[in-house]
């Protein structure tokens, strides 16, 4: 993973992002990934996964902000909340800073992402253990089966804060999928997911679009700036059945949610739906039409 104390991750053949290390703090092979936890120079302690960069502390905040408040302000009453993925515990955490939020389900197939994560980044794991939270260490497409087959309660938000569409996550991005979060979705529901990045991923944003236009009656893309991943500019899709993430936003419930945030605000919010040309381009016909 590292030599003379840097980790470096290589983004297929063309690019390489090198951050220095002090220590290594944690490593280890589940039955699904490499999960390693290491302190950096620059990024506080950092999470990779395969050798693949999932949190750091300097810049965690950009990625659980915009994943969370972004469907949780715009649906007006979110009561139940299901983060699939997300075993660092940021996208819990900001969840559960919602008075509203009555109940959060997170369902991430790594025990040892989250127990790593436990011992030694509590920045983002600090709400693990909270009231409200019911952690499930397993299968998240196997879970939403279940939720249908049992007749389970129904969600208004859904999160799913996966790793890229390889291992694991890969069932994740497909339509099968997406037809079960719909079913366990309320009539008013939302969900968000990990979108990749417009600059090198394009064609997985086209994918998870075309599949998402299939199932849901609403389709969007939006974006926020980070510091270490590929590209820097990185994306979600946001998928509706009912709301508009800015049309059906009131920024005075921000103002008046008395939470403060580092990344998120209510301008950041809509504008994050503003997309540059070569992404409105490349995503012609698969985003919703204002």
């Amino acid at each position: 993973m590292h030599s003379d104390l840097w980790v470096e991750e290589k983004f297929e053949d063309f690019l390489g992002l090198k951050f220095k290390v002090e220590k290594v703090l944690f490593s280890g092979k589940s039955d699904f990934q490499t999960v390693d936890v290491v302190q950096t120079k620059g990024h506080g302690k950092m999470l990779l996964n395969d050798g693949l960069i999932m949190v750091t502390e300097r810049d965690e905040f950009a990625y659980h902000d915009m994943i969370s408040h972004v469907p949780l302000f715009v649906h007006p009453n979110p009561k139940n909340v299901l983060i699939i993925g997300g075993g660092d515990g940021g996208t819990a955490r900001e969840v559960l800073r919602h008075g509203g939020v009555e109940k959060c389900t997170m369902v991430e197939i790594d025990g040892m992402v989250v127990d790593a994560c436990k011992a030694h980044i509590p920045q983002t794991a600090k709400d693990l253990d909270h009231p409200k939270l019911n952690l499930i260490i397993g299968d998240g497409v196997a879970y939403v089966k279940e939720c249908i087959r049992e007749n389970r309660e129904k969600f208004d938000v859904i999160i799913v804060d996966s790793t890229d569409p390889i291992g694991p996550a890969q069932p994740l991005f497909g339509e099968e999928f997406y037809r079960d979060v719909y079913t366990c979705l309320s009539d008013d529901g939302i969900v968000v997911s990990q979108g990749e990045s417009s600059w090198y991923a394009m064609e997985i944003q086209q994918s998870l679009l075309q599949v998402l236009n299939a199932v849901f009656e609403q389709s969007y893309l939006y974006s926020f700036s980070n510091l270490t991943y590929p590209g820097g500019l990185w994306s979600f899709t946001f998928a509706t059945k009912k709301y508009h993430p800015v049309k059906d936003f009131d920024p005075q419930r921000v103002a008046g949610s008395g939470l403060e945030f580092d990344y998120y605000n209510a301008d950041l919010h809509s504008a994050a739906f503003a997309l540059p040309n070569f992404v409105k381009k490349g995503l012609a016909g698969l985003i919703s039409n204002d």
